[in-house]
């Protein structure tokens, strides 16, 4: 039997300030789904995830979540000012958690005690992105949104977040919706792909989905061939010595 979808999403349109941002999306996600958006700047990824956590309101269609569904949300950017002076510990300490709840989630997010006394401050980009899953681990979700979760990354961090993330999948059973502009990570990890460019280019098993014509139609024939090339030139870089 075919398990309750924890989000279904019916030919939804946002606008902003009277302009339409995005229109005629639909979708749904099955727990410990994989949910990959992809799409050109400015094709609305960011403003969907904003929609769907209530941030952003709709301006019609259908958001419709599984009754007592828990949500975390990692934004693209967090920005913290160099001069707060707060550990990880005391960050995280600020959503009260439950006793033993602290070490627990440290530990899923690949995080050692260590990491506990580290300023928040001094933290790179990939080191930041592990403390925010962390702090959205906290609430137990059963599902978690990523915006962009490796941008500012070096390449060693973004292939930890998304083992990290996969794991999590597996461990914690949770389902993910990811922006990523990586169709090497679309390809490895998700089960269905959402094209996003103002309004639904495609939606479905990425290995069915994702052909030149709708690459093309997504990214135009320039932004296609480059995005495939270089995609190529990280694949041979990955598995050459395999």
């Amino acid at each position: 039997m075919k398990p309750e979808p924890l989000l279904e999403v019916e030919n939804l349109a946002v606008a902003l300030d009277g302009k339409t941002i995005i229109e005629h999306v639909s979708f749904s996600l099955e727990p410990q789904q994989v949910l990959a958006v992809i799409g050109p700047n400015g094709s609305g990824k960011t403003v969907l995830l904003k929609t769907l956590v209530g941030i952003i309101p709709p301006a019609h269609g259908v958001i419709r979540w599984r009754p007592g569904t828990r949500v975390g949300y990692l934004p693209q950017r967090f920005h913290v000012d160099h001069y707060l002076p707060m550990t990880v510990q005391e960050f995280l300490n600020l959503k009260s958690p439950a006793k033993g709840a602290l070490h627990r989630t440290i530990a899923a997010a690949s995080m050692g005690e260590k990491w506990l006394r580290r300023d928040l401050a001094h933290l790179s980009s990939g080191e930041l992105q592990k403390v925010l899953l962390a702090w959205a681990l906290l609430d137990e979700p059963q599902i978690l949104l990523f915006d962009e979760p490796t941008e500012n990354v070096d390449m060693v961090g973004q292939e930890s977040i998304y083992k990290l993330l996969h794991r999590l999948q597996d461990t914690m059973r949770v389902a993910l919706i990811i922006v990523s502009h990586d169709l090497h990570v679309v390809y490895r990890y998700a089960n269905n792909v959402l094209c996003l460019n103002k309004q639904m280019v495609c939606y479905g098993e990425p290995e069915e989905k994702l052909t030149p014509d709708t690459l093309s139609k997504l990214y135009g024939d320039y932004a296609f061939f480059h995005h495939r090339h270089s995609n190529h030139q990280r694949d041979d870089h990955r598995y050459g010595h395999e």
